[in-house]
């Protein structure tokens, strides 16, 4: 991902501040003082995740170094030490990515999050729906210049359609008034699969009917905004959306995976439903003699062998669901034939016994057990079955998958 940002400034105090700032953050910063040093820096160099640029310098007063950036085809952030409605207008106009002013330590420390933002912002794709082809050109263009992928829909129907289809879009951006399906009732509709943590959306409406902003919240938007709409508040509440969106994600990561392996954990494996699957398969499998890997190479060294086999695990079942149960325990939740199941698990078994894992120049070998239970009323009917299988397997000299 590119990180490079070009800081064009010509107060050294603030330069060698947002310098620090962003290098700090693990941005690559190439600064210039002047416009001339600016374009050397662009001719040089053609990737940029976006420009800082002050509007008056010593040898450009009036924006021509931001003009430079944006033929280039670079996002733009500009920092001034005035505040003009008309430039700020004039600069927005021209696809500026937000205009800050230079007036307190608060108001250029909003830099650095706001970078993070176009950062970030990489990873989501919005859906935009409003049967008006002007209004959704303009708000595609807005999310394009804040590097939002974007994908558009006419009327409630056909957006609902595209989600069913697209399990990238992350965000939606929906009018009210269409034909086919209204913004109110399509949300209804979605809030029926995805949840506000797994799609956010924006609600839009030029109608006058006061009632309108509790009508989207009440049936699932994360908020409401007026048409006509400044860009500058336009991009605070997206920014915002996303914001509490990837908070709440983050959330979910931290109390649903494991944070050694990566693995979903236990939590998770119980709370989440097995939708469409005719036949649950289940595997409940561990590492042999685990104690025995941390007495001999400390508890790093048995880290290092959870993280491996959890890695293999994650190889041999890349589309099913893959748990740390718990200690050196693992699970396995698949869907399909019960004999294709216990064959990949033999060939995971096998794999394991000839993987070597590497720690601090030592080789450590490890072999796994595991016990195999397929489609049972419950969950945790079919889990303990499975164990029960598993200890059989220790049983039995272990280094073996035992079904039956």
């Amino acid at each position: 991902m590119n990180r490079k940002i070009l800081l064009v400034e010509d107060s050294l105090t603030l330069r060698n501040y947002l310098e620090q700032l962003l290098t700090q953050s693990g941005y690559e910063v190439l600064s210039a003082k002047s416009i001339n040093e600016a374009n050397e820096i662009l001719l040089q160099h053609q990737a940029f995740l976006c420009c800082i640029i002050d509007y008056c310098l010593p040898d450009a007063s009036d924006g021509e170094a931001i003009e430079l950036a944006l033929a280039y085809q670079h996002k733009v952030i500009v920092i001034t030490a005035r505040f003009n409605p008309q430039l700020r207008e004039k600069m927005q106009a021209k696809g500026v990515v937000d205009y800050l002013l230079k007036d307190s330590t608060a108001s250029v420390a909003y830099v650095l999050p706001l970078v993070q933002r176009l950062e970030k912002n990489q990873q989501h794709k919005c859906l935009v729906v409003d049967d008006s082809q002007t209004v959704r050109n303009h708000v595609v263009q807005l999310l394009e210049h804040q590097y939002i992928t974007t994908l558009e829909a006419e009327n409630g129907e056909q957006a609902l359609t595209l989600l069913q289809n697209d399990p990238d879009i992350s965000f939606v951006i929906t009018d009210h008034d269409m034909p086919q399906k209204d913004g109110v009732t399509m949300i209804r509709e979605v809030r029926q699969t995805w949840d506000k943590n797994r799609l956010a959306i924006l609600g839009l409406s030029a109608s006058e009917d006061p009632t309108l902003t509790a009508q989207f919240l009440k049936a699932g938007a994360n908020d409401f905004l007026n048409k006509p709409f400044h860009p500058e508040e336009f991009y605070c509440r997206v920014h915002q959306i996303l914001d509490m969106k990837e908070a709440s994600n983050e959330l979910f990561r931290m109390a649903n995976q494991d944070a050694l392996t990566g693995l979903w954990n236990r939590r998770y494996l119980f709370n989440q439903t097995c939708d469409g699957c005719q036949q649950r398969n289940i595997a409940m499998l561990d590492i042999d003699h685990f104690k025995q890997v941390n007495d001999t190479y400390g508890h790093d060294g048995g880290d290092s062998a959870l993280v491996t086999i959890a890695k293999i695990l994650q190889l041999y079942f890349p589309n099913d669901l893959v748990a740390r149960f718990g200690g050196e325990e693992f699970c396995i939740q698949a869907c399909g034939e019960f004999d294709h199941f216990t064959d990949q698990l033999e060939k995971l078994r096998k794999r394991v016994e000839k993987t070597t894992i590497y720690h601090q120049e030592r080789e450590i070998k490890v072999t796994i057990s595991i016990g195999v239970a397929v489609a049972m009323p419950s969950l945790d009917e079919q889990i303990k079955q499975a164990d029960d299988r598993l200890y059989l397997a220790k049983e039995s000299g272990r280094n073996r998958v035992i079904s039956c």
